[in-house]
């Protein structure tokens, strides 16, 4: 009976092993096909596209990055950092007040806040977009910063005050005992409590900033602040026969935001663990 059961534990870990190796291929193998095809010239990749190039020349990468992607690349980094570092923080701010001061109708505020989560971005653009032209910010770095931190804001704020809620409230008393204000106690005792769940809604920023496509289309289309999705896309329309410029140029956008999933990935799930599963 013993042996019987070995066995089948056996065979559950082969087939397990088995599906995700499987998984691992078809998650992999179109990036690796994608960055191998960057290297070769247009005649190589109609000739035999699942071919490794004759020559391993890296002057796709330098075309690609002279068309355009050097600026979309810094036009990106600089919407994901700054949205990034203001949605986290007005989000984390927002936490602390529904979880640590007795404010009127503390329910009702949250339900308000939660539900930003219900509007779809898609039935707000028009009046959005009539909004920001009143406000003379459309095709601009700031709209691209204000939409992506006030659609993050409901989500990470969730997040965060599922965290903060298991907190223990002593701390935050001897501390008040001590003479710290709010601001002291939320800076320096609370906020490095929450650094699990802080670095988890700082990675799932990035990574929705960093591949948006919907906003960055509409807000910044024809001005010089496009980002890597919308670049990208331009790149395609302009270049499309050259079609290895166009791979590494997806290449280029795509290396960043990969190498931040594969080193934070043990953060992303321990904080929707954290967060969504409270």
């Amino acid at each position: 009976m013993v042996s019987r059961l070995s066995f089948l534990g056996v065979i559950v870990r082969v087939f397990m092993w088995a599906f995700l190796l499987g998984l691992a291929v078809v998650v992999l193998y179109p990036l690796l096909w994608m960055l191998v095809n960057g290297f070769k010239t247009n005649a190589e990749l109609f000739g035999d596209p699942f071919a490794l190039p004759v020559d391993w020349s890296f002057d796709n990468y330098r075309k690609a990055w002279n068309r355009g992607v050097s600026d979309y690349l810094t036009t990106s980094v600089l919407v994901t950092v700054t949205s990034t570092i203001a949605t986290v923080f007005v989000s984390a701010w927002a936490a602390y007040g529904l979880t640590r001061v007795r404010i009127p109708m503390n329910r009702t505020v949250t339900a308000l806040i939660l539900g930003g989560l219900m509007l779809a971005p898609t039935v707000a653009l028009v009046p959005l977009v009539k909004m920001f032209q009143a406000m003379g910010l459309y095709n601009s770095f700031w709209a691209l910063l204000i939409l992506y931190t006030a659609f993050r804001i409901p989500f990470t704020t969730f997040l965060i005050r599922a965290y903060m809620i298991d907190l223990p409230r002593e701390v935050d008393e001897a501390a008040e005992m001590d003479g710290a204000g709010r601001w002291t106690a939320f800076w320096r005792i609370t906020l490095p409590m929450c650094k699990p769940i802080i670095t988890s809604t700082v990675l799932l920023h990035i990574l929705f900033t960093w591949n948006e496509y919907l906003f960055a289309m509409v807000f910044t289309s024809g001005s010089g602040v496009q980002t890597l999705p919308v670049g990208l896309t331009s790149l395609m329309s302009k270049h499309g026969t050259d079609f290895p410029v166009v791979f590494a140029g997806m290449v280029i956008a795509a290396v960043p935001v990969v190498l931040l999933f594969f080193l934070g990935q043990r953060y992303i799930v321990r904080g929707l663990a954290d967060g969504i599963g409270k």
